[in-house]
């Protein structure tokens, strides 16, 4: 027996991990650019490895992420975390659309890279947070001259490597050269690294090139000795920052799937940890999720590892925003002792 409705569609839907389309984190699509305003999120695949220097696969990044993603799907209600006691990603608190892919030309990567300048542009024009989804390291150099037109930022970048190679055979945009090339940025007020290790993580023309520019390095074991307030110390709180997250530092137990390996690492908590204190102190305009690699990891625990690690930082950065608004607001209160005519324009 059926019960006749007024939509075709089921009235009431599970929509489990595997129903439906592969979104990220099951949120609505907008690939229409100019309709985006309103979303305080906006991910965004980039999938270019066209200037990767050994395994590719990361093309596949950011397809693969979205799908691992659905198994972390949320409703308007958001997502409790039990250790915190908070409820994160509420739609009260955020807005997430998936803005689908910029556009690849086969063969060449100057070209991909100037489409994902532009795409993150258009993010940025509609005054919403880019979320990148790598592809190769390289499309940092495309997603950070996005922001020229935009105020000043600093860098924070999780790496086992420096990513600051100037050129090889006359290739200066590969995907170890990022670093190098945001250097060169006249509104790139700084950059720091964490998490590098091991040997040939930088050459030692290139580790005096980063130390010359300024960066602010934090190796992998100094990290585990000083930990992550320590660690971003020399950051003035309230700096707007970019971070760009490279999947290799961390470890390969968790991470296999990548084109450098770099044994070590960070671990999931360390990581979480590190993002939830860059939320905490300062003001986040962006980030990249970089070289998730999934035909090197058959069980996909490296693209799930990239979703949950995402889902973590966007929830953190939004609760903190939405308290600082709360504290905005009483501090109003306080002043006007009149809560009826609190207005504020965030």
């Amino acid at each position: 027996m059926t019960t006749q409705s007024k939509s075709r569609n089921m009235p009431e839907r599970m929509n489990l991990p595997f129903v439906g389309l592969a979104t990220f984190a099951g949120q609505p699509a907008c690939t229409d650019w100019d309709r985006l305003d309103g979303a305080d999120v906006a991910v965004l695949g980039i999938p270019i490895d066209t200037a990767s220097s050994y395994r590719v696969g990361t093309r596949f990044g950011p397809r693969a992420i979205r799908e691992a993603s659905m198994f972390h799907g949320f409703g308007p209600e958001g997502v409790f975390d039990f250790e915190d006691e908070a409820t994160y990603l509420t739609a009260e608190e955020v807005k997430i659309v998936d803005a689908g892919d910029s556009d690849v030309i086969y063969a060449d990567t100057k070209r991909s890279l100037a489409n994902a300048e532009l795409a993150v542009r258009a993010l940025l024009d509609a005054k919403t947070m880019p979320y990148i989804l790598g592809g190769d390291h390289a499309i940092t150099m495309a997603t950070v001259a996005a922001y020229s037109d935009e105020k000043p930022i600093h860098i924070i970048h999780l790496d086992a490597h420096f990513d600051f190679i100037d050129q090889r055979n006359g290739i200066s945009w590969g995907h170890g050269s990022p670093m190098r090339r945001a250097s060169e940025m006249a509104h790139v007020k700084g950059i720091t690294t964490l998490g590098p290790h091991n040997m040939a993580s930088v050459s030692k023309n290139d580790y005096e090139a980063a130390k010359a520019y300024g960066t602010h390095v934090v190796s992998l074991r100094k990290f585990r000795s000083i930990g992550a307030a320590a660690a971003l110390s020399h950051i003035p709180d309230g700096e707007r920052i970019y971070v760009s997250i490279d999947i290799d530092s961390f470890d390969p137990s968790i991470a296999p799937g990548t084109a450098t390996i770099s044994h070590g690492g960070f671990t999931y908590y360390e990581a979480k940890d590190l993002l939830q204190e860059i939320a905490w102190r300062f003001e986040v305009v962006g980030a990249d999720f970089v070289e998730v690699s999934p035909p090197y990891d058959p069980s996909g625990i490296t693209s799930l590892l990239a979703a949950r690690v995402s889902l973590d930082f966007i929830g953190s950065i939004f609760h903190e925003r939405a308290k600082r608004r709360g504290e905005r607001a009483e501090r109003v209160v306080v002043q006007t002792g009149n809560p009826g005519r609190v207005s504020l324009v965030t």
